[in-house]
């Protein structure tokens, strides 16, 4: 959120859901990229929209909306092991629709919904990034997410609330030499991103999502890595949003960060950037102090500034690698560089998506922290 929406990677989800729902391919098969590079075109009709704010209901809403287009559950994590060793990780949950619910299959096997996931370590000292995905059909309970209590689930990664409820959390997720096992606890109540969770995304009515946040969530477990295991501890950020809806046609991809302060402070921003080299306005975030309400930001509030590159050596694309983030209405200025350049996801939709380290001033103090950062259509 995921980080600002994920509209863009829908798009292309949405050609590989249809693929897969018409073929006979493994549900752990990778996929070719170039097999899935056109925008998505299909028509949303039979398709809830989200068109303006809406009350939240809990732990309805925790769990799929199946009668939206898409949605995802979206995990990211900045943790420490022995003697100072930084990891980071993402497990993110995908459904995907493909067919409005109102049309009925009398096979088992064929249903109206796709699940995919993606799971990635950073190992900082290693210098290695790992990544794995997973596509499932919701059909004879291979995937899918509750909503009478927190669960969500593909095949056997999960994010599931203890003793019926959201929190303690426990994520889980293992793929030949990776794995985690994590418990969660939130330190802050839940964020409305947005407008009370209605968050626009262009001019256009539908292309938008309701998104709401776990901006702090403390965070102790394991990571394996190679046959050895690392205590760790540190905390995550949880993302959620649903929508029927993709990226307008002028609209290329986003930057997107999640940053959590050493003050106690966290800020999500995302930046809309168009084809011609512009900014949608449409562009936003949130400022969540330590001790006070959440403020929003908008496009005008926030400058990125872009101070390095970085190309990637599998893609060949080149990647923004540090930026400077400046909120003068905050006094917040923050210097945003990742732990390493290479945390790209090759997978059947390539972008990168990785932790990073902050240090900067607010409001006259010095302060660090760590984050992650999303980048799309490059």
């Amino acid at each position: 959120m995921k980080k600002i929406v994920l509209f863009f990677v829908l798009c292309l989800i949405a050609i590989l859901t249809v693929w897969l729902h018409f073929s006979s391919v493994g549900e752990d098969q990778v996929l070719e990229e170039s097999s899935f590079s056109s925008p998505l075109t299909a028509d949303s009709e039979g398709y809830a929209k989200v068109l303006e704010p809406r009350p939240f209901l809990f732990p309805e809403d925790h769990g799929a909306h199946d009668d939206y287009r898409s949605e995802w559950w979206y995990f990211t994590g900045n943790l420490e092991g022995p003697n100072g060793r930084r990891f980071g990780y993402q497990l993110t949950f995908f459904r995907f629709a493909l067919a409005p619910d109102n049309i009925e299959s009398e096979s088992a096997w064929r249903d109206q919904h796709l699940y995919m996931a993606h799971f990635t370590v950073t190992d900082v000292k290693g210098r290695r990034f790992h990544s794995a995905e997973r596509f499932s059909r919701t059909a004879l309970d291979l995937a899918g997410a509750r909503n009478d209590r927190f669960q969500v689930w593909l095949h056997d990664w999960s994010a599931e609330g203890i003793n019926g409820g959201i929190f303690p959390m426990h994520l889980k997720a293992e793929h030949r030499d990776i794995a985690i096992d994590l418990l969660l606890s939130t330190q802050k109540p839940l964020v409305l991103q947005g407008d009370r969770g209605f968050s626009r995304k262009s001019d256009k009515a539908g292309n938008a999502s309701y998104y709401y946040s776990y901006t702090r969530l403390s965070t102790e477990g394991s990571i394996r890595i190679d046959g050895q295991n690392f205590p760790v501890s540190g905390s995550s950020w949880m993302d959620r949003e649903w929508s029927t809806s993709a990226l307008s046609e002028d609209q290329a991809g986003w930057d997107w960060f999640s940053l959590q302060l050493s003050d106690d402070t966290e800020l999500m921003v995302y930046q809309l950037r168009l084809k011609d080299g512009g900014i949608d306005p449409h562009s936003s975030g949130t400022l969540i102090p330590a001790r006070s309400n959440p403020v929003a930001l908008q496009v005008g509030d926030v400058k990125i500034e872009v101070l390095d590159e970085w190309t990637s050596p599998n893609s060949k694309r080149t990647y923004p690698s540090r930026w400077r983030l400046t909120i003068p209405k905050q006094q917040l200025q923050l210097e945003v560089e990742p732990l390493l350049n290479d945390q790209e996801l090759n997978l059947a939709f390539r972008y990168w998506e990785g932790a990073a380290r902050l240090a900067g001033t607010h409001r006259g103090l010095p302060v660090t922290g760590f984050g992650y950062v999303e980048l799309t259509g490059y």
